[in-house]
């Protein structure tokens, strides 16, 4: 094994720390311009793009990869600003649907793009081989930082955001 070059290994740690500040920034675009956390952004992208705008809070948790009990949270909040609410399901009367308000709509519409968005973008953009190279390089990236058995969502932010196990 060589010893590695230090140029190499600051450009390697720059390269890390303008993703995480990327991310921070993003973060505190999102929340001055829609007052939205990229997770409660995610959850109206999500019930945006239902039928009926509407979905219930299992399948938001399935779909985020985070617990009942986040969603429950993130409703709550989105509840009390006015940008979704909770209605009971016109099939099965003991469970409830979380569904998107019109200012909820309106939130979606004035928010920047989250950082996930511009990363699928170009991610879609690169070849086949490329995107395996560059998972493999990631992967290899968050054992080095001993964070490869951490569960995440695919929520690009900084803070909390309470993951389940799949």
């Amino acid at each position: 094994m060589s010893q590695a070059d230090p140029h190499r290994v600051d450009e390697a740690l720059i390269a890390l720390r303008r993703i995480l500040r990327a991310t921070q920034l993003h973060e505190r675009e999102l929340a001055h311009a829609a007052g939205l956390t990229p997770a409660k952004l995610r959850v109206l992208q999500i019930l945006e793009g239902r039928e009926g705008g509407s979905a219930t809070p299992t399948a938001l948790a399935g779909q985020m990869g985070v617990s009942q009990a986040t969603v429950t949270t993130l409703v709550d909040q989105l509840e009390r600003r006015g940008h979704a609410g909770r209605h009971r399901s016109h099939s099965d009367r003991r469970q409830t649907n979380v569904v998107i308000t019109e200012r909820g709509r309106q939130a979606l519409q004035t928010a920047p793009d989250a950082l996930q968005q511009h990363f699928v973008r170009s991610f879609a953009q690169m070849a086949d081989w490329e995107q395996a190279m560059l998972i493999a390089n990631l992967e290899r990236a968050a054992a080095m930082l001993n964070a490869d058995g951490f569960d995440a969502s695919p929520v690009l932010a900084t803070g909390e955001i309470h993951i389940v196990s799949r």
